[in-house]
């Protein structure tokens, strides 16, 4: 039985693009080891949208060859952004590499992985784009810790990306936008439940963008806020999430689908990237910080209790102290519980890169740290209000630092750490918050029954 280990970069996409991969592969016979050590095949699913992300893995991808190389014959693949991003270059410059497979193929790594093993191939690059991949990846394996993963589920209604933001590389990775259909979601919804999962969190590039050309709007509901209104119905399922949307997705139907569907859980991240409405422009974001913080408040008003997070990068190309000082004011405005801070990465091909006025490294790096100690001054005040609150969480198996505790997640995505049992796996809980730490809540089990 060959061995496959599989190792992930970025996002929460890539993250549900190599649990399919995964599952395909174990119902052809595979094996999923945890460990490269002993695997027959290697394969790295690789992050585009910073140039860090691009030289982790050619660097891991570089030691790997040289491993093996002395062991034995090991398939060395990239899937993913990069390997659609590259194409051909990832072999030429790595000719170990037997298969560079991109965005739109996935469903096609156990068979092409097959007729590699077999000799029937010598290298496989298929980048080319498919009709129809957008409803090819269903498949679900419960990786590393199957009590954690029975819990929750990621589902991916949607590929691709129209917004053509300037700094971003990811329409020209995952194309434009293409939907699956609500039926097909559902159904796929269906079974994970079916199977113990109690919480989905749909997935998207732009999430609050699907369906916009094939669905028409119902009553004034979106597309994305019919989906809702349809997971919504499925029984045995506690609990609804999404990510990530577009500040531009936020109509009223989806700020008012927060407070008359229970199963919505009360958290948002809506990435922000800038407070200077000049920057914005720059950016092609399509929103000013007005129309941001309105809303903010929207969902506040809807939700008193909701649990935002953002995106936010700083040293964008011409960005000025002045522009710099208006992102530190919108964040200490709104107070994000949290935020995931990006310094500006030139990426080839995009408007970005040719922009005049690129920043030092030294100064992204300054503007960084500055925001970072904001950020966490912030958090640790929001987290701190949480202290001495009752609140309920959905118990998802032993905490990943201390296997002894128990973590589970507040509706409002908050991780709550709990002497609990694995009896009290997938059960909503009622805990009380004794203590807060630097984004981890800790939780008094007294009340447990």
């Amino acid at each position: 039985m060959p061995r496959v280990y599989i190792k992930t970069y970025g996002c929460q996409m890539n993250e549900r693009d190599s649990e399919a991969v995964a599952a395909q592969l174990v119902a052809k016979g595979y094996e999923i080891t945890p460990t490269e050590a002993n695997a027959d095949v290697i394969l790295l699913n690789t992050c585009s949208v910073r140039d860090m992300a691009e030289q982790k893995a050619i660097n891991k991808m570089e030691n790997l060859a040289g491993q093996t190389r002395k062991k034995r014959d090991v398939v060395l693949g990239f899937m993913g952004c990069m390997a659609q991003s590259r194409g051909q270059q990832l072999l030429d410059q790595l000719p170990d590499v037997d298969l560079v497979l991109g965005t739109q193929k996935f469903h096609r790594a156990a068979e092409y992985i097959d007729q590699l093993l077999a000799g029937k191939r010598d290298k496989i690059v298929d980048t080319a784009a498919e009709a129809g991949s957008e409803g090819t990846i269903k498949e679900h394996l419960l990786l590393g810790s199957a009590e954690r993963k029975s819990v929750s589920a990621f589902v991916s209604i949607m590929q691709g990306c129209n917004q053509y933001c300037t700094f971003c590389i990811v329409p020209y990775t995952r194309g434009e936008e293409r939907s699956r259909t609500i039926a097909d979601i559902v159904a796929e919804c269906r079974k994970l439940v079916e199977g113990g999962v109690r919480e989905i969190t749909l997935l998207g590039q732009i999430v609050t963008s699907f369906g916009k050309r094939e669905i028409p709007a119902v009553d004034g509901k979106s597309a994305f806020v019919q989906l809702l209104e349809a997971v919504h119905a499925i029984d045995g399922l506690h609990r609804i999430r999404f990510t990530s949307p577009h500040p531009k997705g936020y109509g009223d139907d989806l700020v008012e689908a927060y407070g008359r569907l229970p199963k919505l859980c009360q958290s948002a991240h809506i990435p922000l990237q800038s407070g200077s409405d000049r920057v914005l422009k720059l950016m092609h974001r399509g929103y000013t910080r007005e129309r941001f913080v309105g809303i903010i408040n929207k969902l506040r008003k809807v939700k008193p209790d909701i649990g935002l997070t953002t995106d936010i990068i700083v040293g964008f190309p011409g960005e000025t102290e002045d522009d710099f000082e208006q992102t530190l004011s919108l964040c200490r405005e709104v107070q994000f519980d949290n935020a995931y801070l990006f310094k500006y990465s030139q990426r080839r091909d995009t408007p970005a890169a040719a922009m005049p006025d690129q920043l030092a490294e030294e100064l992204k790096e300054e503007r960084h740290a500055r925001i970072l100690e904001l950020i966490n001054d912030i958090g640790a005040g929001r987290y701190r209000e949480h202290v001495g609150q009752q609140m309920q969480i959905l118990a998802e198996g032993p905490s990943r630092n201390n296997p002894s505790t128990m973590m589970g997640r507040t509706r409002c995505n908050k991780i709550v750490i709990f002497d609990g049992s694995p009896r009290h796996q997938a059960q909503l809980l009622d805990v009380k918050i004794t203590r807060a730490s630097l984004f981890t809540l800790h939780g008094d089990p007294a009340i447990l029954e």
